[in-house]
């Protein structure tokens, strides 16, 4: 049976051979696991995702909610998707224990919930977020807060949302006009208008519980005045049953290219000047504190994008392997049978792009999610530290790479497909309608891309860069104990110099006070610190490959010598090609900043 979701072989490679899952076990905190219950957990997943998400993928996404008597309704097939992803425990899966939670580290459930993402993303994304509202509150909420909200969400009868966005700021949360008045019994009340909010209303729970910005009367201006709340769907009495429903209105649905199956709300927050709302933290904190899930998210974004690609792939994959079409060009005669479409040099072409996308961002995100264990677990604080320095580092790409380079290998798989591929009667065009919103969610490139150059690059000293330039210059001097890694590595450290050197320059002017001009083109630092990420993850997965090779199992030889393939693909098609873009950050080229309304 061909696979849909992802390679299971290749998930195999990544948690046991690169990244190293058994190792996990070693620590406290995760010592009563071994790799037969990662595997386990990872079969139920892929399990559930193939019986309850995908199969009304397609349905969702013709069908999508609608808005009925002031109610969002969806179809009946996502109900039982998300109650079987409750039931086997995913909800939870990295929580303790005690808590009620698998205990699994956050590599094994990122690489179960990847199963999910490549299903159904817009079902999915009803539980990704009701985790990170959650882990919100348990990170900065009062106890009385954490009983009365965090614990029934723990249980999955209460469901969570990100308000951020309001009709006239978008992206720029400076400028937030939701208001919240203390009231006289500690709570607030809420009023203003919040846009774009995923899961804002739907009929899967009891309750909706909103994670709000808002601003108090006495907030100071732009970011610093932003507080967070949390205001529910239903008010929460104070033995844990519901009470009556809060201001909150459902003003109306968007309908979006993608993600169609997920609710994408507009509410109107106190319209009768009842919205009950709960200040989580400090005043004026909230910002800070909405960042945790706001990187969170940014994380699960940059997967769900590599699932989609991922999901994209195998299907052309597939498509080529049993298409047949056409001849070779060394064969002219017309009474010999068409080959297979993955014959012609082309097709292998646009799938060995797709393959070195998404398995290269695929490494990134579950290297990501090991990072995040680290971070938690490791044995000192000085080494959790450098965990948390180099996960923030990387955050801005594992979000940004991803959406768009597994974007454009969705737009390959469609083209593998031929006119198929633009039609409804196969995957693929959803796929990229899907994929094509992530460069948007969470932040957009230009956004991420700001935050990589203009914050994440110097802040700690630079810690983090120190950190990643150490570890790719050390898989460098491990590749040279292969010889067929010699041509791979070359234009990596090629890369990696003159990035530092760029890097430099431009820390620098921006240390002068040089701020707009020299941020003018950080999408294309984005695009060439991200090359040079993946690069080394793919340098990583080779001398994996080559070690698996040594190891002269049969079985697998395929499987190596096509992630050497693939590395020497982006190592030396792609890679190379991000000297132009320090060429234009090395001259401070200012074409764009330049350019004037007028001339449009």
């Amino acid at each position: 049976m061909s696979e849909t979701l992802l390679s299971s072989r290749n998930l195999a490679f990544e948690l046991y051979e690169v990244l190293d899952a058994e190792g996990l076990t070693q620590r406290e905190r995760f010592a009563e696991h071994n790799r037969e219950t990662f595997d386990a957990a990872l079969g139920t997943a892929r399990s559930i995702a193939e019986k309850f998400f995908a199969p009304h993928n397609r349905k969702g996404d013709e069908h999508e909610p609608r808005y009925e008597d002031g109610q969002a309704v969806l179809i009946p097939e996502v109900k039982p998707a998300v109650d079987a992803f409750l039931e086997a425990g995913f909800l939870n899966a990295a929580r303790s224990f005690e808590a009620g939670g698998m205990q699994l580290p956050t590599l094994l459930s990122q690489a179960c919930f990847a199963h999910f993402q490549a299903a159904n993303a817009a079902t999915t994304s009803y539980p990704f977020l009701t985790m990170g509202a959650a882990n919100l509150i348990e990170s900065f909420g009062t106890q009385e807060q954490q009983q009365r909200f965090l614990q029934p969400m723990i249980d999955g009868r209460f469901f969570g949302t990100m308000a951020l966005t309001e009709p006239h700021a978008g992206s720029s949360l400076s400028d937030i006009r939701t208001r919240a008045e203390p009231a006289a019994d500690g709570s607030y009340r809420i009023k203003g208008n919040k846009i774009f909010i995923s899961g804002g209303d739907h009929s899967l729970s009891e309750n909706i519980v909103h994670m709000v910005l808002a601003k108090l009367p006495d907030a100071p201006p732009g970011v610093k005045g932003i507080s967070l709340f949390i205001v529910p769907k239903f008010l929460v009495n104070d033995d844990g049953s519901l009470g009556p429903r809060n201001d909150v209105l459902l003003a109306g649905l968007f309908h979006k290219m993608g993600w169609r199956g997920t609710t994408s709300t507009a509410l109107n927050f106190g319209d009768n000047g009842h919205c009950v709302g709960y200040l989580v933290g400090k005043p004026h904190q909230g910002l800070s504190y909405m960042f945790q899930m706001m990187n969170e998210a940014r994380i699960g974004v940059g997967m769900g994008a590599v699932m989609l690609g991922y999901a994209g792939y195998l299907y052309s994959l597939e498509y080529a392997r049993e298409r047949p079409q056409g001849r070779l060009p060394d064969s002219k005669d017309p009474n010999t049978a068409p080959v297979s479409i993955i014959q012609h040099a082309d097709v292998r072409r646009m799938l060995l792009t797709q393959k070195a996308y998404v398995e290269g961002a695929f490494d990134l995100g579950l290297y990501a999610a090991r990072l995040f264990d680290d971070t938690t677990t490791l044995g000192t604080e000085a080494e959790r530290q450098q965990a948390h320095e180099l996960l923030d580092l990387l955050t801005p790409i594992v979000k940004s790479w991803p959406s768009e380079f597994c974007l454009k290998a969705n737009e390959l798989a469609i083209q593998i497909l031929g006119g198929h591929g633009y039609t409804r009667e196969y995957p693929v065009e959803q796929y990229y309608r899907d994929n094509r919103l992530n460069p948007i969610h969470e932040g957009t490139h230009g956004i991420q891309s700001l935050d990589l150059l203009g914050r994440k690059l110097a802040q700690n000293g630079g810690a983090g860069l120190k950190r990643l330039i150490r570890l790719i210059a050390e898989t460098g001097a491990r590749a040279q104990a292969h010889e067929s890694l010699n041509a791979l590595r070359m234009p990596l450290e090629q890369l990696l110099t003159r990035l530092q050197s760029v890097t430099l320059g431009l820390l620098g002017d921006l240390a002068s006070g040089k701020v707009t001009p020299t941020l003018a083109n950080s999408a294309l630092y984005l695009k060439a610190f991200g090359h040079t990420v993946i690069g080394w993850r793919w340098l990583e997965q080779a001398i994996k490959a080559e070690e698996g090779l040594a190891r002269g199992d049969a079985g697998d030889r395929d499987f190596y010598r096509g992630k050497l393939q693939a590395a020497r693909y982006f190592l030396t098609w792609e890679v190379p090609g991000c000297q132009h873009e320090l060429t234009l950050l090395e001259t401070r080229d200012a074409t764009c900043l330049e350019m004037q309304d007028a001339w449009f």
